[in-house]
């Protein structure tokens, strides 16, 4: 295990601090930077590969501190665990810098990213996938991660310039979600018109769009595997070259004084009704 002190904003700092902070540089790395226990939790057990693993100097020295303590068994299981990673002592001022929390966590990781591509994605004969329509909040599209993975959505797209899933933001909001669910970013809308064609060919794929004036009223669509369902952009709602691809278009039906739900919000109502038609349909 090789144990390194970091003490000043030397070359290694800055490295750690552009991961966090810039798409491009963990797109030239390979690497995204992780903060929040479940978060890393959820990277193990994922098996992503830790490439570094960061600590306060003050957590780690022998005695640690009043205000600071030792590191906990997890952590400390955790380097144990990972030989393979690279373990930082920070001085605490460093390590705070990297930090988002007023309170910093006793760990902080770097992992190896895992972006999908089309050619690579392995999917059941019914596919349940969201597509999200240029997103542009990192807390939605981690909560619709969220919901995908937690209601057995198969795949996630992204079109267009948006949030970089693999945003410390999105990461952290998603609750670890991203590291399980294949994530494809498509590069135009010819690129998904020709994957829609081929999943029609190879299983019946139904493309459904969702809008706040939508035709259907989403307890009326039927939607049922196999499926992929677009999430539009939240201000901007579903493009119209997008639409161009829908074999219908659903909105839930609301009842209060707003005409609209966030985006992360419908993503998760919609999901939910994929789920219970699945479950419907395996009892019946």
């Amino acid at each position: 295990m090789r144990r390194d002190i970091i003490s000043s904003e030397n070359a290694e700092f800055q490295i750690i601090q552009a991961i966090k902070q810039s798409r491009s540089k963990r797109a030239e790395t390979g690497e995204i930077f992780i903060e929040g226990i479940e978060a890393v939790k959820m990277a193990v057990r994922a098996k992503l590969e830790i490439t570094r693993i960061i600590v306060a100097a003050s957590r780690i020295q022998t005695g640690g501190s009043a205000s600071r303590p030792n590191l906990s068994r997890w952590a400390r299981d955790l380097i144990s665990g990972k030989p393979q990673a690279r373990v930082l002592e920070m001085a605490d001022p460093l390590y705070e810098k990297l930090c988002d929390r007023s309170e910093p966590l006793e760990i902080l990781v770097t992992a190896k990213m895992g972006l999908a591509s089309l050619g690579e994605l392995r999917l059941p004969e019914k596919p349940c996938i969201l597509l999200f329509d240029r997103p542009s909040d990192t807390g939605n599209l981690g909560s619709t991660l969220r919901s995908i993975n937690a209601l057995g959505g198969d795949a996630f797209f992204i079109l267009g310039h948006g949030v970089d899933p693999w945003d410390p933001k999105v990461i952290r909001s998603s609750l670890g979600a991203v590291f399980f669910t294949p994530i494809v970013s498509l590069r135009s809308n010819e690129e998904l018109g020709g994957f829609i064609a081929e999943q029609k060919k190879r299983n019946g794929l139904r493309v459904w769009g969702t809008d706040s004036g939508g035709a259907v009223p989403l307890n009326k669509a039927g939607l049922c595997r196999p499926l992929l369902l677009i999430i539009g952009n939240e201000a901007k709602g579903m493009s119209v070259a997008l639409k161009q691809f829908c074999d219908g278009i659903t909105g839930i039906p609301l009842s209060g004084d707003v005409n609209s739900l966030n985006a992360a919000c419908a993503a998760g109502i919609c999901l939910w009704e994929v789920y219970r038609n699945s479950i419907h349909t395996l009892l019946s």
